[in-house]
């Protein structure tokens, strides 16, 4: 990967609705070369795919809900059975494994309190091997990673 791919990576990033022509004005390359690198980012992985970021009331203004989870243990069999099961969970939008005081970090996009408190007692509360949920509510995003 050279400079170009590494400058065409960030501006798609901040724009993937680019066509190739104005990806190229961007990069210096003509629209063709754009999109023969384009196409081998792909290929490599380093491109995992594109998609529209909606706006909040684009997607029925969901809360954001952050989850940490404490599991009884942290066995082999325990964190595969969790980590497989919370695959099914559709609300939760990422989870990371932790070090520290908790073991998993859930975010969650809910539509509303009766929401999460369905998806509380009835999705995350029976995950395999839960031994404690810690919910923080999000008043507003700062920083967008998007």
């Amino acid at each position: 990967m050279d400079l170009i791919d590494q400058k065409i990576l960030r501006t798609l990033h901040t724009d993937a609705g680019l066509t190739s022509a104005q990806l190229g004005e961007t990069v210096h390359l003509s629209p063709s070369a754009t999109h023969r690198r384009v196409k081998l980012l792909e290929d490599a992985g380093l491109i995992r795919g594109y998609r529209a970021r909606l706006s909040a009331s684009a997607r029925g203004d969901p809360a954001t809900v952050f989850v940490a989870v404490t599991l009884r243990d942290q066995t082999e069999e325990t964190l595969t059975r969790f980590e497989a099961a919370l695959q099914r969970c559709g609300e939760v939008v990422e989870a990371h494994l932790m070090g520290g005081e908790y073991d998993y970090l859930l975010k969650l996009s809910v539509r509303s309190d009766a929401s999460f408190e369905r998806v509380h007692r009835d999705t995350l509360a029976r995950l395999p091997g839960v031994q404690r949920l810690v919910t923080h509510f999000s008043i507003r995003a700062i920083v967008d990673p998007e």
